[in-house]
């Protein structure tokens, strides 16, 4: 008998071998695309701290979203940015907001995209906190309310799927009264169930212009030193008919997100944010990695960790990879 009897390195000594017995593949139906959305028309505007992303107006978002559908990404989630703020975000539930715009826009031509609007205030507010401010605080069952009737405008300008982020409590239930009362149950609601107040964040606030004007969010998000927590959030969601759940961010959170998979009987999302994808474009920009290596061993880890799909500023880029890839290897 030769030694070592065991040698798991016979399934590694070429690429069709490795390609066989590979556990984990990523494929573009596992990505969904961020997107920003300003008022105005004809706008396509660079975010310095997302490189490659931009702020689109309403009649410019078709574009990049036939590009993402040709690359067989099946699903977009809008964020808007307002001309206008106030102390309560009303901007975000007016029929002509921005994001039901936009949201027209991309239902009217390229029916088959599946379209997510996030539900959160942060973006509307003149303070840049995620509900009603008062006192240094944000207060709980009053931005419930005003979440509500956001998501409803949402589904009533034709969103598939509304998207709450605020982590006020309850307000997925809430949120699913509201939109059956006005006869949209067909509206499925997905969570951002475990979200975690974290220093990844910082581009996309650049990116929606929402940083707190005093004070963090550690009030209402959650601490990012506990996992026990994500799961009862998540159980409490599924109680509250949440149709899918989230954890966010992704990177530094694998564990949490294999925590959840464990029991969640929901389709399980995860977001590779902002910072995650600011800091891929960062070390490639200067030469110290591989962006295209380094990005696909990302989105490889949080699929395996058990994301059922992935929310993504690589999403277009990743696709193409794929299928370079696939078509290379017929």
């Amino acid at each position: 008998m030769s030694f070592p009897f065991e040698r798991p390195r016979r399934l590694r000594k070429s690429v069709s071998l490795r390609n066989l017995v590979r556990e984990t593949r990523l494929h573009p139906h596992d990505f969904i695309l961020p997107l920003f959305v300003t008022t105005g028309k004809g706008k396509k505007e660079p975010i310095p701290t997302l490189p490659g992303c931009f702020r689109y107006s309403p009649d410019n978002l078709t574009e990049v979203v036939r590009e993402a559908e040709s690359l067989h990404v099946p699903a977009i989630i809008l964020f808007g940015i307002p001309d206008k703020k106030d102390s309560v975000g009303s901007e975000s539930w007016k029929p002509d907001s921005v994001v039901s715009q936009a949201i027209k826009a991309v239902k009217d031509s390229i029916g088959d995209m599946t379209v997510i609007a996030d539900v959160c205030l942060c973006e509307y507010t003149d303070h840049g906190h995620c509900g009603v401010y008062e006192n240094g605080e944000v207060k709980n069952d009053a931005t419930v309310e005003l979440l509500a009737k956001q998501a409803v405008s949402f589904a009533q300008a034709g969103a598939d799927i509304v998207a709450p982020s605020d982590m006020m409590d309850g307000r997925v239930e809430e949120i699913r009264f509201a939109l059956d009362e006005e006869g949209l149950e067909r509206t499925a609601i997905l969570s951002y169930t475990a979200k975690y107040c974290s220093a990844f964040y910082g581009p996309f606030r650049d990116a929606a212009d929402s940083a707190p004007q005093e004070g963090d969010r550690s009030g209402y998000q959650m601490d990012p030193a506990n996992v026990r927590e994500a799961v009862r959030e998540v159980q409490l969601d599924i109680d509250e008919s949440a149709d899918m759940v989230m954890v966010k961010p992704a990177l530094a959170y694998l564990d949490v997100i294999s925590e959840v998979r464990q029991f969640a009987d929901r389709p399980l999302l995860a977001y590779n944010v902002s910072g995650e994808y600011a800091m891929v474009k960062a070390a490639a920009a200067n030469g110290w990695a591989d962006e295209k290596r380094m990005t696909m061993e990302i989105l490889t880890s949080i699929k395996r960790s058990g994301a059922d799909a992935i929310l993504t500023y690589h999403a277009i880029d990743a696709s193409r990879w794929i299928i370079e890839e696939l078509t290379n290897a017929g």
